[in-house]
């Protein structure tokens, strides 16, 4: 029988030679072909389409198939010439191509592969990823013999972008140095486009499939290279980007690792206060209190979605949104790309401290001291098969007490997982990952020993109902 294709929270994944196939590559670009031949406007013309590729194994010649299937379908598609990153791709779906196709698995192991949909700059919504799932065998696949995508390289149209929404004259005024893991991904090479090559301290920039043994997710125990480097060579500022460039993290002066709750406050913070940011603000439900009390103070409103940064993007498309993020390095914010940039996250972090004349952590400072302290951590447990997050959510809701570790509960929700919410405005989340076999428990307050506290206690309050 043959496999399913289901999009998560950040497109179609799998692992190569095992589900993530050349047929089943090809059932889904059939798909996809079907669906744009439904779906995009105009009469007899056909619609535009991008196919871009990261740098892991065969991801080129699984794009080559995706981009030959739309060729036989009569789409006039583009292939890239070589890898990048999964941002170019939605800058190129913003306004050059009705559709960007991304071969990339982003930040999951080197195993994996996958597919990401890209619509008006951003993720496809949900409802478009399930109308491609429902086409998927619904026509014979059309791969004729010597359709081959005419390649170009079009990232100059994405850099082009990024510097003119990035104050181009502040960064020319940072003289520090900014060191910069790539984690061997399609990323290598960026920062270098916009800040002088000398100012640049690169880390595996060079093209791995492997990713040198590792994973590459710019999370705090994958940075352990980066903080060292950053200290040893006395740069201002660490910057990690993920496999596909989405993601982003940063590490300040002395080495200290950034959490996203952290990054998101100082952006949005500055955007408020020196560019007169309005609109809603809107985060997962992984991410913490920091952002709820920056629009309780400027009064703006608020509202958390579902993790995946497509439930941030489909809002940014609906309603004046202010600023979005996901607790996984992915911030956006009015007048720029409605998806993930982890480039254009560092540019302008970059900016702040050249505008401001403050070193990161001097701006992290400022931040808890106007917004309380914030210590943010997330745990992972391998799951040894996927869990039903309804039922598995419903089980632990069940079994909560009216208070934990001394902190009476205050309101609960259930939309993706079950986020704890206290008086204080701390919190604790256990919810399954949608990409990936793995239970993620995330708790943020004031002190870390507290929030390592209500990590064990999530932990343990999940064990009676994983992996069995």
């Amino acid at each position: 029988m043959a496999s399913e294709i289901r999009f998560g929270t950040d497109g179609w994944r799998g692992i190569i030679g095992w589900n993530f196939t050349f047929a089943n590559v090809r059932r889904t670009a059939q798909a996809l072909a079907d669906y744009i031949n439904e779906n995009a406007p105009g009469e007899g013309k056909s619609p535009k389409i991008f196919v871009g590729f990261d740098r892991r194994f065969m991801s080129d010649l699984f794009a080559a198939d995706i981009a030959s299937i739309f060729r036989s379908n009569k789409l006039d598609v583009t292939l890239s010439d070589h890898p990048v990153t999964s941002p170019v791709a939605s800058c190129l779906s913003l306004n050059k191509f009705w559709m960007s196709v991304m071969v990339t698995a982003s930040h999951n192991p080197a195993q994996y592969n996958g597919i990401k949909i890209k619509i008006g700059g951003g993720a496809a919504a949900e409802r478009v990823t399930k109308e491609v799932e429902e086409l998927v065998d619904k026509s014979s696949i059309l791969f004729l013999y010597g359709q081959k995508a005419e390649q170009k390289d079009l990232t100059d149209l994405y850099f082009k972008y990024v510097s003119s929404h990035v104050n181009m004259k502040k960064l020319k005024t940072f003289k520090g140095k900014v060191a910069v893991d790539y984690m061997f991904g399609a990323s290598a090479g960026y920062m270098e486009k916009i800040l002088s090559p000398k100012q640049v301290i690169a880390l595996h920039p060079e093209h791995d499939p492997t990713f040198g043994g590792g994973q590459p997710e710019p999370v705090e125990k994958n940075l352990s290279e980066l903080k060292k480097t950053v200290v040893a060579k006395k740069a201002a500022l660490g910057v990690a980007f993920d496999g596909d460039g989405d993601r982003v993290a940063l590490v300040d002066e002395k080495g200290t690792y950034l959490t996203p709750c952290v990054i998101a406050a100082v952006l949005c913070n500055y955007l408020i206060k020196h560019k007169k940011l309005k609109g809603k603000i809107v985060q997962t439900i992984s991410m913490g209190y920091l952002l709820k009390r920056i629009a309780r103070q400027h009064e703006m409103l608020f509202e958390e979605v579902g993790v995946g940064f497509k439930n941030v993007a489909e809002l940014m498309a609906l309603e004046d949104i202010a600023f979005g993020v996901e607790e996984s390095g992915g911030f956006a914010w009015k007048g720029n790309l409605p998806d993930r940039d982890g480039l254009t996250v560092a540019l302008a972090f970059l900016e702040i401290m050249a505008v401001t004349g403050k070193k990161a952590s001097e701006l992290c400072a400022e931040v808890a001291k106007e917004y309380g302290a914030s210590f943010y951590q997330r745990r992972d447990v391998a799951l040894l098969k996927p869990l039903d997050k309804e039922m598995f959510t419903d089980k632990i809701r069940r079994k909560l007490p009216k208070k934990i570790n001394g902190r009476k509960v205050a309101e609960l929700l259930t939309f993706d997982g079950l986020k704890i919410l206290f008086d204080n405005d701390e919190w604790l989340l256990i919810r399954p990952s949608g990409t990936e076999p793995v239970l993620r428990i995330y708790a943020e307050t004031a002190v870390k020993k507290d929030t390592q506290a209500l990590l064990d206690f999530g932990e343990k309050l999940a064990m009676p109902h994983i992996n069995k």
